[in-house]
């Protein structure tokens, strides 16, 4: 009896250190892989990322901007924070014709459009932070169109 419970105990052991070292050669298999390898996993993540953020983005009922040049969807402002850093680098002037978007490039320009009246804002900051929400615009640019807090919005991509 004594036998076949150090036995198994043997096993269980030698199964466990198997697993170990299978892991640990992957780890370094990909640690030591072509850096195009490395790319193409980090190519295929964005493009995973992408269909999530178009699929959230349906969800709110708008569309993502990767599959066309507009996009809608539910818009908020912010500008309590007046003179802080923006994600590019840019002091936030809660008065300037300004916005936060998750993923489009820093100096885009959009067209947001809320009821009869739009504006032209430049991405500088990234967010919103609050799911189901495209824009965060600055305040002046909320103030521009009329944007009571929180509304729905279309947004067309100038440049």
């Amino acid at each position: 009896m004594y036998s076949t419970t150090a036995n198994t105990k043997v096993r269980a052991y030698a199964f466990r250190a198997t697993l170990t070292a299978a892991a640990a050669a992957a780890t370094l298999a990909w640690q030591t892989a072509p850096s195009a390898a490395r790319e193409h996993h980090r190519h295929h993540a964005h493009h995973h990322h992408d269909w999530h953020n178009a699929q959230a983005s349906a969800a709110a009922g708008g569309t993502y901007a990767a599959t066309g040049r507009t996009f809608s969807g539910v818009a908020s402002f912010y500008g309590n924070e007046s003179g802080s850093r923006t994600a590019s680098g840019q002091r936030f002037n809660q008065n300037a014709m300004t916005a936060a978007h998750r993923s489009l490039p820093f100096g885009t320009k959009l067209r947001v459009t809320h009821g009869d009246r739009s504006v032209v804002v430049t991405i500088n900051d990234r967010g919103p932070f609050v799911r189901g929400r495209v824009l965060d615009l600055s305040t002046g640019a909320a103030r521009a169109i009329g944007l009571p807090g929180v509304g729905r919005v279309t947004a067309e991509v100038l440049s």
